[in-house]
């Protein structure tokens, strides 16, 4: 059965200011946060704003200092993980729109504007990065990497055959699966390379780019539970809907995706990489894979994976669940940019 779904009226006067439903409902798109249908958006409304930063608060200084000193493959795994966030971050700034267009709920839609814009700081992180560390034809290399790169595409196009299946023939069914895309995407895909940044950082390494891939994964990680909400709420408002189908669709697309990601992390970093042994970041891809598909009320594809391999990361990773307090972490300190250290002076 096919369910179509509806784009989001510019105005509606005869519908509530609080949808009746994320999908197909009806609201008169004008935003209350008082009146909002969905008790968890306005908190993680506030959360996002709180979060706000900016990449040229962080002084890069000690990055280009150190650049030089890093060995050849850490320059290349380095290069190669920020031309692909690049790709995921800037293909998320456009899906996000798409999907907003069809959210009912006003309070959602303008979730979803935030989490849009965020991508795109994200995007002029990686730029901010670069061209500290490298000249403007190299950086320009770097943004095309995703091209060309066979493993990489394989990887990519996984996630983006989902995204234009929604948009080009938006239903409910490719709605719900790219939400599921989106997921992997923000959830997963970004997770190996993230691991390569922290790695660095406490071998005291490039700590403001770690500082700074701290701030886009606390930013994902609400991304990936406002689409989580999104994906469990509709089920539940649409009980026509084939909860099973959905729910194993789920743990088949983490189960391919893990798979795609560790082969890309083979690629990568090879099996001898300093610090990050092969099989421990297979491990760890496995059990992100499994969290995930729990947020999505699936079963795990990886039943045995139960703990967290790379037990150090937390201290990195999990600052906003208030398991650490990431500025009082000697090795990550650093130094916002103000007019007296700033990049004329570098």
């Amino acid at each position: 059965m096919t369910i179509s779904i509806q784009k989001r009226k510019l105005v509606d006067y005869e519908a509530p200011n609080a949808s009746t439903g994320i999908i197909n409902g009806r609201s008169s798109n004008i935003l209350n946060w008082d009146d909002t249908r969905y008790p968890w958006a306005y908190p993680m409304y506030k959360t996002m704003l709180a979060n706000f930063w900016i990449p040229n608060e962080i002084n890069m200084s000690n990055d280009l200092k150190q650049w030089p000193s890093l060995t050849e493959e850490e320059q290349t795994a380095f290069k190669k993980i920020i031309g692909l966030l690049a790709f995921l971050d800037s293909v998320q700034t456009d899906y996000s729109g798409k999907v907003a267009d069809y959210l009912t709920d006003s309070s959602l839609s303008a979730l979803m504007q935030v989490l849009a814009f965020q991508e795109v700081v994200h995007n002029q992180s990686y730029s901010y990065v670069l061209s500290t560390l490298v000249d403007q034809s190299e950086q320009e290399r770097i943004f095309e990497y995703w091209k060309h790169d066979e493993v990489l595409k394989e990887r990519n196009t996984f996630i983006t055959d989902g995204y234009e299946a929604f948009s080009e023939n938006p239903s409910m069914d490719s709605f719900l699966k790219s939400i599921v895309y989106d997921v992997v995407l923000e959830g997963l895909f970004f997770y190996a390379g993230f691991a390569f940044f922290y790695n660095l950082a406490r071998n005291q390494k490039m700590v403001s780019t770690s500082t700074m891939i701290n701030y886009i994964n606390r930013d994902e990680q609400i991304h990936v539970s406002l689409f989580g909400h999104i994906f469990n709420e509709t089920l539940k408002e649409n009980p026509e809907l084939d909860q099973e189908f959905y729910r194993t669709f789920v743990t088949d697309t983490f189960k391919q995706a893990a798979d795609l990601e560790i082969k890309w992390a083979r690629h990568l970093i090879g099996s001898q990489f300093p610090g990050i042994p092969i099989q421990d970041l297979e491990d760890y891809i496995r059990y992100i894979a499994n969290k995930r598909c729990r947020l999505l009320g699936a079963e795990k594809p990886f039943p045995s994976y139960k703990d967290n391999p790379l037990k150090w990361i937390r201290a990195y990773q999990e600052v906003d669940e208030g398991k650490s307090d990431f500025f009082e972490q000697k090795s990550r300190q650093y130094t916002k940019v103000s007019e007296t250290n700033g990049f004329d002076e570098l």
